[in-house]
């Protein structure tokens, strides 16, 4: 059986009533630069996104879930996305919220039940993650997850007047 909870946290789809986290977390101008974001979301735009939320990752080629601790709140989000089934791949990205909760396995834990679920349930054989070259701690997560950086996108992000390097990491299943 597929299991989605951890010993600290749990994930679960994202659901209406987290309208208010979510409008937080993507106006924060903070983590624009790793979310592709360029300009505020309204929340109107949000709800019509909660709306759809519900689609099928084969019909929306992504999903979103929430990573919750064992009060269940919403400590971030983890995103499956440029779901492909016919290659068997699919695109990973995290986010813990929460600045104290980060550095402390959260996001190991998220991550370990996010890519055991690709595996098993979507029967994916590789998932990927872009990470900033300046993004230690990331950088130490995927390569603590058994993912391999496997090319460097040069001058990839342009964010405060200067380019960054991107880094592909690559996990697959053998």
């Amino acid at each position: 059986m597929l299991n989605l909870k951890g010993e600290r946290i749990y994930l679960r789809a994202i659901e209406p009533n987290d309208l208010d986290f979510l409008y937080q977390l993507e106006n924060d101008t903070g983590i624009w630069e790793i979310s592709g974001t360029i300009a505020p979301y309204a929340k109107h735009i949000l709800e019509l996104y909660l709306e759809n939320a519900y689609k099928d990752i084969y019909e929306a080629k992504q999903l979103r879930l929430c990573i919750c601790d064992i009060e269940d709140n919403v400590i971030g989000l983890v995103d499956l996305f440029d779901f492909d089934p016919a290659n068997r791949k699919v695109g990973l990205g995290i986010i813990v919220s929460e600045k104290k909760k980060r550095n402390k396995g959260i996001g190991a834990e998220a991550l370990d039940l996010v890519c055991s679920y690709a595996f098993s349930a979507l029967h994916v054989h590789q998932i990927y993650a872009n990470v900033l070259d300046d993004n230690e701690a990331s950088k130490h997560l995927f390569k603590k997850l058994g993912f391999d950086a496997v090319g460097i996108k040069k001058d990839w992000i342009f964010t405060n007047g200067n380019f960054k390097n991107e880094i592909l990491y690559q996990k697959i299943n053998n």
